[in-house]
C-alpha cells in the first residue's frame, strides 16, 4: 500500500485527482488533500510523512516550493501544474516529475510507475541538487501567472485558458469563471486571490464583484471623471460600473 498526500488547493482539480488515483489498478490510499502552504507544513510537522506526495505549484497562500522552507520533506513529490509548455520544459531539465493539468490516466500511471520503478527513492531535502532544481524551477514560476484554471463542467473537469477568460465575477457569496462563449463556471477562489493570480496588465478589478479581461470589454461610458460604466462581452448587466476609488486606476491601466 502506498500513502499519498494530494496538496491541491482546487476543489475540482483535487477530486479529479483522487478519483484517476482510485482508477488506476495501484494500491494507493489518500491520507488527505491540504490547499494551502501553511496547512500542508503544519500537517507535514505533525504527522509520519507518505510515501508520496502530489504537490499543486500554485496554492491559495503561495507557490507549494515554500513549503519546503518550514518542513524537511523526506518522500518523492511529484508536481502538478497549470503552466505552460515552456515551463513544463523546466521540470524535465531538472528531473523532476510533474502532472500537466487536467491530470489524464496515461500520465498519473507513468509517474506512479516512475516512483515504484525506482523504490521509492526518498528526496533528500538538504542536498545541493534539489535546491537547486526547486530554485531553477522557481526564477522560472515566481512571476508568472495562473495559465488556466480547472473547472467543473456538469460530470466533466474542463481546463480553461486564461486567454479565454472574459471575466470573473462574485455572487450569493459563490466566485464564478465567465468564458468566452458566454459560459459560466464556479471556482474555488475568491476575487482577492484571483487579483494575485491574475496579470495585471490583462486583469483588472473594477469594483467589489467583478475583475475583468480587457480584450472583453466592449463600451465604456463616461458619466462624469468618476463616474465610469462599461459593458462586457456575454454580460447582460447593464449597471456594471467602475467603483469611483478605482475610476483613476483604471484609466490610467487603459492608458485613457
Amino acid at each position: 500500500m502506498i500513502n499519498a498526500l494530494i496538496i491541491e488547493d482546487e476543489k475540482p482539480a483535487a477530486e479529479h485527482l483522487q478519483k484517476l488515483i482510485n482508477s488506476i489498478g495501484f494500491e494507493i490510499h489518500v491520507k488527505g488533500i491540504i490547499g494551502s502552504v501553511k496547512g500542508t507544513a503544519d500537517w507535514l510537522n505533525a504527522n509520519p510523512h507518505p510515501d508520496l506526495i502530489f504537490m499543486d505549484i500554485q496554492l491559495s497562500d503561495g507557490l507549494s516550493f515554500e513549503i519546503f522552507d518550514y518542513v524537511k520533506i523526506t518522500c518523492p513529490v511529484i508536481f502538478t501544474t497549470a503552466y505552460e509548455e515552456y515551463a513544463i520544459k523546466a521540470f524535465k531539465v531538472n528531473s523532476i516529475d510533474y502532472l500537466l493539468k487536467p491530470v489524464s490516466v496515461e500520465s498519473l500511471s507513468f509517474s506512479v510507475e516512475k516512483f515504484l520503478s525506482q523504490n521509492r527513492q526518498k528526496i533528500n531535502q538538504n542536498s545541493d541538487l534539489f535546491h537547486y532544481q526547486v530554485e531553477q524551477v522557481m526564477q522560472l514560476l515566481t512571476k508568472r501567472f495562473k495559465a488556466r484554471f480547472v473547472v467543473n463542467a456538469g460530470v466533466h473537469i474542463k481546463s480553461v485558458i486564461i486567454e479565454k477568460v472574459n471575466c470573473f465575477y462574485s455572487l450569493e457569496k459563490a466566485t464564478y469563471l465567465l468564458d468566452n462563449k458566454g459560459r459560466s463556471y464556479d471556482i474555488n477562489y475568491i476575487l482577492d486571490q484571483l487579483e494575485q493570480l491574475t496579470d495585471p496588465d490583462i486583469f483588472f478589478r473594477i469594483n467589489r464583484k467583478y475583475l475583468v479581461n480587457r480584450n472583453t470589454i466592449t463600451d465604456i461610458i463616461s458619466y462624469s471623471s468618476t463616474k465610469l460604466k462599461i459593458k462586457i462581452n456575454h454580460i447582460s448587466d447593464d449597471d456594471i460600473f467602475v467603483s469611483r476609488s478605482r475610476t483613476k486606476d483604471f484609466k490610467l491601466w487603459l492608458d485613457m
